[in-house]
């Protein structure tokens, strides 16, 4: 398995051959609950986030997914990724801001080729972009205060894999 990049990706993605039967991992990780974690499996798949009192606004988590291969190997795909209600709502946000940037952009111009004015149109245009840029600084800032907890989740599913938890 490689060892993850300093500089983490918006939901790092990785994967990697597991020398133990898809039971006995899954068993491994249902059996696994530590401080602070919460370890939910659900058929194949395990979902690994903080306790409430680790936990903050924006704590990733850790979903992880387990193909068999054949009896006594397996494949692990795994997701670091926000808490989902807080993606949802970001992504509810951009879409929000994209859709009024469009309306107003057509409204913009048809003022124009109206020949009537159309500076209002363009000032909440601009405002709309500077939103956007605050939602973005304020997602890589989140990012940045998630990165020791992402850390910890693979750490934690590394010691959980070698069995020693």
């Amino acid at each position: 398995m490689k060892p993850l990049p300093n500089e983490i990706v918006l939901r790092p993605r990785f994967q990697m051959n597991v020398e133990q039967s898809k039971e006995a991992v899954l068993s491994n990780f249902e059996i696994a609950s530590q401080t602070p974690f919460l370890v939910n499996r659900i058929d194949e798949h395990v979902f690994i986030k903080f306790n409430q009192k680790e936990h903050h606004f924006w704590s990733p988590q850790l979903h992880l997914e387990i193909d068999e291969i054949d009896a006594f190997n397996c494949r692990l795909h795994g997701v670091f990724g926000p808490n989902p209600t807080l993606w949802t709502f970001f992504m509810f946000i951009h879409f929000v801001i994209a859709t009024l940037f469009i309306i107003i952009g057509i409204w913009a111009y048809s003022s124009a080729s109206l020949h009537k004015d159309y500076h209002i149109q363009v000032g909440i245009m601009i405002m709309l972009v500077a939103i956007w840029f605050v939602l973005y600084f304020a997602g890589r800032s989140g990012k940045k205060k998630g990165k020791p907890q992402m850390h910890q989740l693979h750490d934690f599913m590394t010691n959980v894999l070698e069995g020693v938890f």
